[in-house]
C-alpha cells in the first residue's frame, strides 16, 4: 500500500510539471497561475502545494527535470576518463547540443526558461538559478582550456577566463538562436564546426 501511494504521488507530481510545462509555454512564465496549472494537470491547487512551496518552486523542478539529465550526461564516466581535455571539451558541448536539439522536452522547457520567463518580482529567483547555471558552464569551460593549454605548453592569446567566456558565448548565442528557429541550421553540427575554428583561433591543434 505504502508503494502504491508514493507512486500515485510520483504520478501527481509528474502530471503537475507537466501541465507547469504546458502552461508556462503557452503563457509565459509571469502570466500562469497554479489555478491554470492545476486545471490542466486535472488536480487542485492543494495537490499543487503539497508537492511545491510555490510557483517559483513548481518552475526550479521542471527545469532540474531536463537540467539533472545534462548535467548526468557532462559527469559521465566515459567523459571524465578522457585524457584530452580539449576533447572531453569538445564531446560535451557537442552532447549537450545534441540532447538540445533531439529532445523535444529539453528544447521547449530551455525555451521557456530563456524566452518566457521574466526576471521581476518573485521570478527574481529563477534569475540567480540561471546565472549560477551560466557560471557553473563557463567554470568547466575555463577548467578544460586551462589544463588543455598546459598539457600541450601553449600560452593563450587571452587569459583563460575570457577564452571561456568566448566559448561560452558561442554555445548562448547558437542555443537562443536555434530557439527561435529551430529549422534555419541544425544546431549540433554547426556548433561544432564553431567550436573547432574558436578553438584554432586560440591555438590548438584540432582534428
Amino acid at each position: 500500500m505504502a508503494r502504491r501511494t508514493k507512486e500515485d504521488a510520483d504520478a501527481t507530481r509528474n502530471a503537475l510539471l507537466d501541465a507547469a510545462e504546458q502552461v508556462f509555454y503557452e503563457k509565459g512564465v509571469a502570466r500562469a497561475t497554479l489555478a491554470d496549472i492545476a486545471l490542466v494537470a486535472g488536480a487542485s491547487r492543494g495537490a499543487i502545494y503539497w508537492h511545491f512551496k510555490d510557483k517559483v518552486d513548481l518552475f526550479n523542478a521542471m527545469v532540474e527535470r531536463v537540467t539533472l539529465p545534462l548535467e548526468d550526461a557532462c559527469n559521465s564516466e566515459r567523459l571524465l576518463s578522457l585524457e584530452s581535455p580539449l576533447e572531453r571539451l569538445q564531446l560535451v558541448i557537442g552532447e549537450l547540443l545534441e540532447i538540445i536539439e533531439t529532445n523535444e522536452r529539453a528544447r521547449r522547457v530551455l525555451e521557456i526558461a530563456i524566452y518566457r520567463v521574466e526576471y521581476v518580482t518573485e521570478l527574481s529567483a529563477v534569475r540567480e538559478r540561471h546565472l549560477a547555471a551560466h557560471l557553473k558552464l563557463q567554470e568547466l569551460m575555463a577548467q578544460d582550456l586551462q589544463c588543455a593549454a598546459l598539457q600541450i605548453g601553449r600560452v593563450l592569446p587571452v587569459d583563460v577566463l575570457t577564452a571561456a567566456r568566448g566559448l561560452h558565448a558561442i554555445f548562448d548565442g547558437l542555443l537562443h538562436s536555434w530557439l527561435l528557429l529551430p529549422a534555419s541550421f541544425q544546431l549540433t553540427q554547426v556548433g561544432n564546426a564553431l567550436v573547432k575554428v574558436y578553438l584554432r583561433g586560440l591555438g590548438f591543434v584540432v582534428e
